[in-house]
Formats: C-alpha cells, sequence, structure tokens
C-alpha cells in the first residue's frame, strides 16, 4: 500500500515538472479559459477552451480533468479522430464538442469543482488552462412558525422559527422588525443559525429568535429573510409578516356605555364595556351602587354587560371590578346610566258631562317625562293646534268625534305617545229632503225619502196634512246608516186625496224636532210632434196654445159655410163665374152643397171640412179651389 502511494506521488512529481518543462520549453501552445463559469442546478453548463499552435502543427490531443483534492482526475480526452470519457462519475452527462468546450448536463452540486483544459501539439508542446465551475439554486420561500404560547416581559421569549430549504450554495437568514435589522447581543436579541445538507448536496437552512419583548412588542410587525446567490447574483425572498401575542398586567380600565352619544330612552338595549389594557384580559365583575351599596349583577371575560329592555329604575350608577392574574391587583372604574322616560298622557275634558250644541269644550292634555315635552291636538289625522289645550268654543254637531293628544320629547327621536278621547255633541235632528215641490201621476206609486242626523240618533214620523195618520196601503222603509243618522223612504199609490194635501217627514230626539213639507202637484204629459211624450207643465202649457188657434179657424170656417148655404137658399146669392163659364155640376149631386177652400192646414184638419161620404176630388178637379153653391 506505501509503496502504491510512493508510486503514485513519483507520477504526479513527473507529470507536474513535464507540463511545466513544456510550458517553459516552448510557450508555443497558448489554451484560453474562462476563469469562472456560473451554472444552475440541474441545467446544462458549457467550459469553453479555446487554444492556438503553431502555423505548419496540429494538435496531437485534448484532456479535460477536474481538480479532487489537489488530485487531477481525467474527465475525457480527444485525439484525431477519437474521443474517449474516463471519468464514470461524469459518464453519460459529459461530452467534448466540436470546439473542443466540456459540456455537463444535468449539473448538480458536486459539479461545482475547478476543470483543466490540456491541449498537446506534438513538437509544439503542450499548453493547459483552468476554469471554475460555481454552481447555485435559489432556495425555496422561507417559513416561519411563531411561537404557540405568548411572550411575557422581561424574560428571554422564543419568538418564532424561520426555515428555507434546498438552496446551494448555503444561504442566510436575516430578521426584522418593523423593516429593521435585528441582530444577535445575547441579552435582549439572541439569533442561532442551523445549516442541513441534504442527501442531494443542497441545504436547508433554519433560524430561531428570541429576545426580550415590551408591551409595545404587540404591535410590532416581523419577518425573516433569506440571502442567496444564484448564477453570479445576489438575491432575496422574504417570509409573510407576522405579529407576536405579549402578556402584560392591566394597568388601567375604562367602563363605558357602547354607544355614548345616544340618547337612552325606555325600551331600549343598552350594553356597557369594561376593557383593561393588559394580555390577557383580567375578569370582570359589574356591580350597581344604590345608596352606596354594591348589587353584584354577574361575572364575565368579555367585559359586557347587557341590559334589555331598560325602563327608567335602571338609571343609576354601575361599577366594573377587574381582577389582574398576573399582577393580582384590582381596578375599579364607574359609568352613570340615565334612562329617558315619558308618561302616558291623560286628558282632562271640561266639562265632563254630554255637551250640546252652544257650549264651549276645553280638553287639557298633562304628561311629565326627563326632557322638555311638545304637544299637538289632531283630529282624523289633522292638525289642529300645537298646545296643550285645546279650546273650542260654541260648539256644533261637527265638533262631535274622536280627538288625539300627541306628546313628544323633541331631544330623543322616537320617544312619543298619545291618547285619544271621544267628543259627543248632543243636537237637535237637521233633515237633508231632496225637493219641496214634488210632481207626481194619479195612480202611479210616489216614494219620498227624509234623511235625519243629529245624537243621539233621532226618531221619524211620517203624517199628511189631510190626516194626521198615515194612508193606507203606505209603507215606511227605515235604515239607520251611523249612530247620528237615520234614513225613512215613504212610499203610497197617489189618489186625489194625496194630491189635495201634503206629506210631512218630522225627526225628533230629546233635543229638538225638525219637520218638512212636500208638497204635491200633478204631472202633464203630452206628445210631441215626434211622438215623445213630456211631463212637464211648461210642456203642456206650449202644446194648449197651438191647439187653441186651430180649434178657432175650424170653428170660423164652418160658419162661414153655412152663411153662404143660407144665402144660396133664399137666392141673393148669384150664382157663376164672371161671363163665359158656366159652373156646371154633375146630375148626380145636384142637390149636394160643394165648399172647398184652399188652407195650408194639416191634413186632419182639413178633414174636417170634407163632406158627408168623403168622397175625393178627381183628377180634373185639382186646379183652382172655389166654392160652388147649387140646387
Amino acid at each position: 500500500m506505501r509503496r502504491c502511494r510512493l508510486a503514485r506521488f513519483a507520477l504526479g512529481c513527473l507529470f507536474f515538472l513535464a507540463s511545466h518543462c513544456s510550458r517553459g520549453a516552448d510557450g508555443n501552445v497558448e489554451v484560453s479559459m474562462s476563469d469562472v463559469v456560473e451554472a444552475e442546478v440541474g441545467k446544462t453548463a458549457i467550459i469553453r477552451c479555446g487554444f492556438s499552435i503553431p502555423v505548419n502543427s496540429t494538435y496531437a490531443y485534448v484532456n479535460w480533468f477536474y481538480m479532487d483534492s489537489h488530485v487531477r482526475k481525467k474527465i475525457i480526452y480527444m485525439v484525431p479522430g477519437m474521443e474517449s470519457p474516463e471519468e464514470l462519475e461524469l459518464k453519460g452527462r459529459v461530452r467534448m464538442g466540436e470546439d473542443f468546450a466540456l459540456t455537463v448536463s444535468k449539473v448538480t452540486p458536486q459539479d461545482a469543482k475547478v476543470y483543466v483544459c490540456q491541449v498537446g501539439a506534438g513538437s509544439a508542446g503542450v499548453g493547459e488552462n483552468r476554469t471554475e465551475l460555481r454552481v447555485s439554486k435559489a432556495p425555496e420561500t422561507p417559513e416561519v412558525k411563531v411561537a404557540d404560547s405568548a411572550a411575557s416581559l422581561s424574560v428571554m421569549n422564543e419568538i418564532a422559527v424561520c426555515v428555507s430549504r434546498n438552496g446551494y450554495p448555503t444561504p442566510a437568514i436575516t430578521w426584522y422588525k418593523d423593516e429593521n435589522l435585528l441582530e444577535s447581543d445575547g441579552e435582549e436579541i439572541n439569533i442561532r443559525f442551523t445549516i442541513t445538507k441534504e442527501s442531494s448536496g443542497l441545504f436547508t437552512v433554519s433560524s430561531s429568535l428570541s429576545a426580550q419583548v415590551t408591551k409595545e412588542d404587540r404591535k410590532a410587525i416581523f419577518h425573516c429573510q433569506v440571502n442567496y446567490s444564484l448564477m453570479g447574483a445576489n438575491k432575496t425572498s422574504r417570509s409573510n409578516a407576522f405579529n407576536i401575542s405579549v402578556n402584560y398586567p392591566s394597568v388601567n380600565i375604562s367602563f363605558v356605555i357602547s354607544e355614548p352619544n345616544r340618547e337612552i330612552k325606555e325600551g331600549d338595549k343598552v350594553t356597557l364595556l369594561c376593557e383593561g389594557d393588559g394580555n390577557p384580559p383580567p375578569e370582570y365583575t359589574f356591580f350597581r351602587v344604590k345608596n352606596g351599596t354594591e348589587e353584584k349583577l354577574q361575572s364575565t371575560d368579555t367585559g359586557k354587560l347587557v341590559l334589555e329592555n331598560v325602563m327608567r329604575k335602571d338609571s343609576g350608577l354601575y361599577q366594573c371590578q377587574a381582577f389582574d392574574l398576573q399582577s393580582m391587583d384590582e381596578l375599579k372604574a364607574d359609568v352613570k346610566l340615565s334612562v329617558n322616560y315619558l308618561e302616558i298622557p291623560t286628558i282632562t275634558k271640561d266639562p265632563p258631562r254630554h255637551l250640546k250644541e252652544g257650549d264651549n269644550l276645553l280638553l287639557t292634555c298633562g304628561s311629565s317625562s326627563s326632557k322638555p315635552l311638545e304637544f299637538q291636538w289632531k283630529k282624523e289625522g289633522k292638525v289642529i293646534v300645537r298646545e296643550r289645550v285645546l279650546n273650542i268654543t260654541d260648539v256644533t254637531h261637527e265638533a262631535s268625534g274622536s280627538y288625539s293628544c300627541i306628546v313628544s320629547v323633541p331631544e330623543i327621536p322616537g320617544l312619543s305617545h298619545r291618547k285619544q278621547v271621544s267628543v259627543n255633541v248632543h243636537s237637535k235632528p237637521r233633515l237633508f229632503p231632496v225637493e219641496e215641490v214634488v210632481f207626481v201621476h194619479e195612480g202611479k206609486l210616489l216614494s219620498l225619502t227624509c234623511a235625519a242626523v243629529s245624537n243621539p240618533r233621532p226618531s221619524i214620523l211620517w203624517t199628511t196634512s189631510v190626516n194626521s195618520t198615515l194612508m193606507p196601503n203606505s209603507t215606511i222603509i227605515t235604515t239607520d246608516v251611523s249612530n247620528e243618522q237615520r234614513n225613512s223612504t215613504f212610499s203610497v199609490f197617489v189618489t186625489k186625496e194625496i194630491l189635495e194635501s201634503e206629506i210631512r217627514c218630522s225627526a225628533r230626539n230629546n233635543q229638538g224636532e225638525a219637520s218638512h213639507r212636500f208638497k204635491m202637484r200633478p204631472r202633464i204629459e203630452e206628445q210631441t210632434t215626434a211622438g215623445s211624450p213630456t211631463s212637464t207643465k211648461q210642456g203642456s202649457e206650449s202644446q194648449g196654445v197651438i191647439i187653441v188657434p186651430i180649434v178657432i179657424c175650424i170653428l170660423a170656417i164652418a160658419l162661414l159655410g153655412a152663411v153662404l148655404y143660407f144665402l144660396h137658399k133664399k137666392g141673393k146669392l148669384p150664382c157663376g163665374r164672371s161671363g163665359k163659364q158656366e159652373i156646371t155640376k154633375p146630375e148626380a149631386h145636384k142637390d149636394e152643397i160643394v165648399v172647398e177652400v184652399k188652407s195650408d192646414k194639416l191634413p186632419e184638419e182639413a178633414g174636417l171640412l170634407q163632406g158627408a161620404d168623403s168622397e175625393k176630388r178627381s183628377a180634373g178637379d185639382q186646379g183652382e179651389k172655389y166654392i160652388d153653391l147649387r140646387n
């Protein structure tokens, strides 16, 4: 074994001397390479080898080595027309290109080495150079695990642990509070760093932060950051921000009403809030103070006291006591609760007895409240007055009805009450007949209606001027419309006795009586030229004016005919016409008197002048009209 080591050492020395002697001897072969090549884990790295040899020479071989603990290990070599890899560790991932560059695929952290390119050119000598391959990989985003327990004051507390996995080369972790870098000082801040090399050759780093916290740290924002190098560039990745829980005793407590600016009224829900400034919160106990005595209400760790449907009796002083388990101190705070109220109003009526028309009415509304009040009176939804007192003078029946007094507290919206009172004004009846003169038909049915309004509701009586009792075969239908109105309908067939009388409707109650007379008038109906009947007095009279002149004309014509006939019999009336023509009469009608009168009368009127046989004239007798009187 020892001999093998000596042999290897001797070969190494000879190789070193040979290489240096060859360089120094000729210096004609020059090899150029980059000092550093960057590659990312899992990707491909290309290490280039450039060389120059004398013009009349060619290369004899190219060898690639990597350094392993100052020992060269051949990776691959090439002689003209042949390439041969030798390193088993890189087998399948390494090759040499036509430009003699070394290509390493699927780079791993273990590939981060120094690589040597050696070129031999026969008698021109040997030249070589080297490149460092640097491998890198970005670590995973750091994750933070915050300590489960809250931090206490004045002691060193573990705050959180930050972990970042699978990075290369080894990343570093730093801590920040409110964006300010935290550095370990061994007293108030302690940071511990751990590196773990995975089987893949990558590194997982973790860092724990411990510190002495203050009360103000409960609002601080912490985060960790991993710093690493990737492809020659410095980069960072930060964790999510977080807060920590800090335990500290309560020094002060506040005790308030949840809605301090709201006016509280009876029926409201009220929440009292008690809060200490420590963490965790203390235990709260609520009391009500009456006459210097504390009445315990409840204990809770939420600091809320809820009062449902408060009343004025709930007004007073309330106290919160907080007991801190860290400092073992007891703290107290008070709050005063004022519950506003409004009494249901009362109404005083003057006079209290039933009113009569003409009386005066005074309604007074009264109430009490914790705040100034506002009054208003309404009737049927309409505001009458905005005062406490409602004064109505000389009341009438229309003053009856329901009145509402509405009392409210202007300073407290929604706080109002109302009270109603009914007013009844006793009044004598009032009648509402439809008409005074009624035109009727004898033998036909007549219906008359009276509507009477009063308080109390009246009774209605029907009578006639001829007989104080009702006519036989008459009917009365009475209907109660409301508590104050009654309607009555009287129906009877019209007789001569009805036409000669007046019908009276009377309404009566304990306040008085009212009556109305209906006067009967006959209704005259005639046919117009169009055959339509008329039923008014004016229409009847116009028809009479037309008929009377017609009758007079007919009588005058008849009288004239009689006079002419008489003169003819006495022979005092000459016959014939002006000389040349003789008026003759057919033989069959010699003893008849022919009277023909030109007239504009209607055909039926003219017909009254025709002869007894009512014969019509022939077509030849329709010329000039004349009167022919013959024996």
